[in-house]
């Protein structure tokens, strides 16, 4: 039989930091509280906090600044502001892929949400639409505040998930998907009905993640992503066949 050895307790404290970076509890580029404080919080010497610090920094997961304190590596958000970035989102139709990929991880966030989400997340998911709701009365031109609001109330509602995986992968293509809701919303709200129409389907998203309806949540995520994707096609369609006719009338005679 081999001896089981007990973990270090630097280890151990190395390990709740990772878990708070995971559960999105630290995020890349904040700064960790005080050597004191979560010395204290985690109930240990700061020797030994030190030590996991140091291990963490190791890893790549930390850095420190001098006379700064320590912060979580902002190159955890996955890709972001990489040049692969700016390529995609540079091709007009990658904003149907986009849409494609929102419709998976958002459809599942929602169901997780609705399973999963404790009452204070469903509140603060609440919150997180009415900001929406108030953006779209008082600037109701302004896409570009409506989409950074839109972002909001996704990743509430994928934080409510407690599915890590999904939470950094959409913190790490955030600025992706908000040009990608962005240029959405440019095209859809020049159309009342179109606009009235998404926002009744997101506050039935709302509704089943409240009530704790995993499949209605999942429905009504995945009804008004196919909905926003019929429509852009539509609007394609109608401004392709417009360029046609008018090529047509600008041939001599």
């Amino acid at each position: 039989m081999q001896r089981i050895r007990a973990k270090k307790l630097s280890d151990v404290i190395m390990e709740q930091i990772e878990s708070m970076i995971l559960d999105g509890n630290l995020t890349a580029g904040q700064r960790l509280p005080a050597e004191r404080e979560l010395a204290e919080k985690f109930a240990v010497s700061r020797p030994s906090l030190r030590e996991a610090i140091q291990k963490l920094e190791a890893k790549g997961l930390v850095y420190r600044r001098q006379g700064g304190g320590t912060f979580v590596q902002s190159e955890l958000a996955l890709l972001e502001n990489a040049p692969l970035l700016e390529l995609i989102a540079s091709r007009p139709e990658s904003q149907f892929d986009l849409l494609e990929f929102r419709l998976a991880l958002e459809g599942m966030a929602a169901y997780y949400a609705a399973l999963r989400g404790t009452e204070s997340q469903k509140q603060e998911i609440q919150q997180a639409y009415k900001a929406v709701q108030k953006l779209q009365q008082q600037e109701p031109e302004n896409q570009a505040a409506q989409a950074k609001a839109l972002s909001s109330f996704y990743q509430q509602m994928i934080q409510a998930s407690h599915n890590m995986v999904m939470l950094h992968i959409f913190r790490g293509l955030l600025p992706l998907l908000e040009d990608n809701i962005r240029r959405n919303l440019e095209v859809l709200c020049a159309d009342p009905d179109v606009s009235e129409q998404m926002n009744r389907q997101r506050v039935r998203i709302l509704d089943a993640i409240v009530a704790s309806d995993p499949e209605q949540a999942r429905l009504a995520s995945n009804e008004h992503l196919a909905f926003i994707e019929e429509t852009l096609l539509n609007i394609n369609r109608q401004n392709s066949n417009l360029q046609r006719s008018l090529r047509r009338i600008e041939l001599p005679q």
